[in-house]
Formats: C-alpha cells, sequence, structure tokens
C-alpha cells in the first residue's frame, strides 16, 4: 500500500498545476469507475456504484494540491522573486530544492548569508521578498531563457522510510487522503460513492466549493493530514495530535464543527474494532470540510486524517501505521453509512 503513497507524493501538483496527480489518479480509478469527469475547476469526480444505490448520499473527498511557489519577479543577476503557493512555513525553507515549470529546472532557495544580517533579523522569520530562488545563471536575459513569470515550482520530491515505520516526504498533504479513496474505490463498495479529488485546497478550499454543488451529498467523509506539532520543545497542551498514535477524528477545526453523530458513530467504529484512535487536543487548521458543509442547503461532514509532522514545509513525516489505519476506518465507515440508507 505504501509504494501507491510515494508515487503520489512524488508527484507534482501545486495548486493550480494538480494534472500531473489527476492523470495518475485517473489512470488508477478507470477500471473500478462507473463514470469520471472533471469539473470546470479541475476537481476529478468519479462515482462508483455500490450493493446500494443511493447516487446522492455520500461522497469521499481528498485533495490533489501541495503547497509549493510562484515566479513573479526576475533580477537583474538571473535570480528570482516569488510568492508562495498555500501557507508555507518559512522557517525552514532556505536552501531546499525547488524545480521549476515542465522542465523542472533546478533552483536552491536562498537569502543573503547570516554574517550580512543584523541581530534582530536572525531573531525574525525571513519575509518571503528577503528570499530568492537561485538557478545558476548570471543575468536576467540567461534566467528568462529558462523561467517565465507565473511558473510553478515544487519542492524536492526525495523520500525517506525510516525509523518505526515513519515516511518523510513532500506533499504527504494530502497524497494520504488520496492514497486511502484510491484504496477503498478499488473494493467492493457497500453503498454507491462518490468519491472527490479536489483542487485548490491548500490557497482557501476552492475547488472544494463546486463539486459539492456538483455532487450535491447527503454526507461527506474528508480524508486529510493534519499536524501533528508532537516535538520536545513544544508544550503538551500543543500539541494537537500525535504521529503513530492512530487516525485523528477532529470534532472541531478553525473552519468546521464536525457533524457531532458522524464524530460519535466514526469514533464507536474505532472502538468497537481495535483501531487506534485520536483527536485534536488543540484547535488549529481547516479543510475542505469547511466549504462542503456550508454548499447548497448544508452537508453533514466528519474527517479523518493522519496526524503530520512539518506540515507545510518542503518535507513531511507521518507513520504508515496511521496510514493503513485510515484505511481500516473508511471500510468500516461505509458499512455504517450503507446500514443508514437501509434503516
Amino acid at each position: 500500500m505504501s509504494e501507491q503513497l510515494k508515487t503520489l507524493c512524488r508527484l507534482s501538483g501545486v495548486s493550480s498545476h494538480e494534472d500531473d496527480v489527476r492523470n495518475y489518479i485517473m489512470e488508477q480509478a478507470r477500471p473500478y469507475a462507473d463514470s469520471i469527469r472533471v469539473d470546470a475547476m479541475g476537481n476529478l469526480i468519479v462515482f462508483k456504484r455500490g450493493a446500494v444505490s443511493c447516487p446522492d448520499f455520500l461522497m469521499l473527498c481528498a485533495h490533489m494540491d501541495e503547497v509549493g511557489v510562484m515566479v513573479d519577479h526576475i533580477h537583474d543577476d538571473g535570480t528570482l522573486g516569488f510568492q508562495f503557493v498555500g501557507g508555507v512555513n518559512r522557517q525552514v525553507v532556505i536552501g531546499k530544492k525547488v524545480y521549476l515549470g515542465e522542465n523542472r529546472i533546478p533552483a536552491v532557495m536562498g537569502m543573503k548569508p547570516i554574517h550580512l544580517t543584523t541581530k534582530e533579523e536572525r531573531k525574525k522569520i525571513p519575509l518571503t521578498k528577503d528570499l530568492y530562488l537561485d538557478i545558476g545563471v548570471d543575468s536576467k536575459e540567461e534566467a528568462q531563457k529558462l523561467v517565465s513569470l507565473g511558473e510553478i515550482g515544487v519542492f524536492s520530491d526525495d523520500i525517506l522510510e525510516f525509523g518505526n515505520g515513519l515516511l518523510k516526504a513532500k506533499a504527504i498533504d494530502d497524497r494520504v487522503g488520496c492514497s486511502v479513496l484510491l484504496h477503498l474505490l478499488r473494493k467492493p463498495l457497500p453503498l454507491d460513492v462518490t468519491f472527490v479529488f479536489t483542487v485548490q485546497e491548500e490557497v482557501g478550499t476552492r475547488g472544494a466549493f463546486g463539486s459539492a454543488f456538483s455532487v450535491h451529498p447527503k454526507f461527506a467523509l474528508i480524508m486529510e493530514g493534519t499536524t501533528a506539532a508532537d516535538l520536545p520543545e513544544t508544550e503538551h497542551g500543543d500539541w494537537v495530535c500525535r504521529v503513530g498514535k492512530g487516525p485523528v477524528i477532529p470534532f472541531m477545526d478553525r473552519g468546521t464543527i464536525y457533524d457531532r453523530g458522524l464524530y460519535d458513530l466514526v469514533r464507536d467504529l474505532a472502538d468497537e474494532n481495535g483501531i487506534p484512535w485520536q483527536t485534536k487536543q488543540f484547535i488549529s487548521g481547516g479543510t475542505d470540510a469547511r466549504t462542503i458543509q456550508r454548499s447548497r442547503c448544508g452537508v453533514r461532514v466528519i474527517g479523518i486524517a493522519a496526524a503530520v509532522r512539518y506540515l507545510h514545509a518542503p518535507s513531511s513525516v507521518a507513520a504508515l501505521s496511521d496510514y493503513e489505519n485510515m484505511i481500516r476506518l473508511g471500510e468500516l465507515f461505509l458499512h455504517a453509512m450503507a446500514g443508514e440508507v437501509t434503516k
């Protein structure tokens, strides 16, 4: 199972440029789907019939996009100014590899050397305007031959399995959710399910808005990656959740108060089947759930997430056991929802 997750993490899919991820998921989904379509925003919507017919009942959602950069200036010395796409942690980007555009022009993220910074500057997180991309050329003219304004950049796709079943990769948020959905899609389903792989979540849950109106579900399950912050220097009350301690079932985040009945259902399913789980002990983040919940006349939403360290950084870390337990819990949820239809 982890090989598919690794493949998804390697793909480039910065918000608004999710094509490679969408094409891969479409190829994987096609043998199992009853219908596949791509809407105007670029969301991939896959419908599969199950044992119980209820086409507008349940939507499973995961976002395809990841954080990255977009070039917005070319300096006279050939270095590139840029804006971050999504909320990237600027504390950890110096010296990181970035690949620009379809030709994957290599770049290194830099700023002025430390001996030229003031004592006050060293105490602060660098501003985006103080950073640049070095593509190894000496002039604006040389840079313009390789890169254009608006070019998208993606962080390096190096992947590492290490320690006690941990995975280091870019874009675990939310390729872990995409991989879970693909796994569920391949299995015989107890009820009809619409699987939605959304775009532009990282820049404001934009894709989910249109897809929720298009699919018009009664219930929605959002599979995500969520920040862990379970680090030694962090007070335990600020940890949010812990890597390797089971899927996260949130009752609330900064965008959503999740459906109480669905929260109780998923929690009980985990307990009854011996699946370790946790919830957020510090309210943070937001997901496509906030947009889906408010669409049309309202949708009942619930989330299941993997705890991820170093979220929105060039590399993140998650536990493969949490990913596998997300799949188990997702399967149980589908069977429970089939029972709701037939009541």
